[in-house]
């Protein structure tokens, strides 16, 4: 599996991973209950805070499993999404948007 990552809603800041150049980040995800699971050094593989995005938006959407969740995302199914923000914030099932730069691919000058 590769890296992959998404923007906060809230800053519109990539996500970036602990292995990138970039330095990682507070990034709060929070789900339509106001649960929130907090990571400060996001690994690049969509867990936060012990908890990992897909398997979050599954259980968001009556699913059980990660892989159900990333088909909901895949097949453009109608679904709500957890929030990754710094401020901690719910965007009201918006998803976020995915970083062009999967976390760590940035361009070094």
């Amino acid at each position: 599996m590769g890296y992959f990552s998404f923007k906060t809603q809230d800053t519109d800041k990539s996500i970036c991973n602990k292995d990138s150049q970039q330095a990682t980040f507070k990034v709060i995800m929070t789900d339509d209950k106001g649960n929130q699971y907090t990571e400060k050094d996001y690994k690049g593989y969509g867990e936060f805070g012990g908890k990992y995005f897909y398997e979050l938006l599954a259980e968001m959407n009556g699913k059980k499993t990660r892989d159900e969740g990333i088909g909901l995302v895949f097949f453009k199914e109608d679904y709500i999404s957890p929030s990754l923000s710094e401020d901690g914030a719910y965007y009201n099932g918006e998803a976020p948007k995915i970083c062009e730069f999967q976390g760590c691919l940035y361009d070094v000058k």
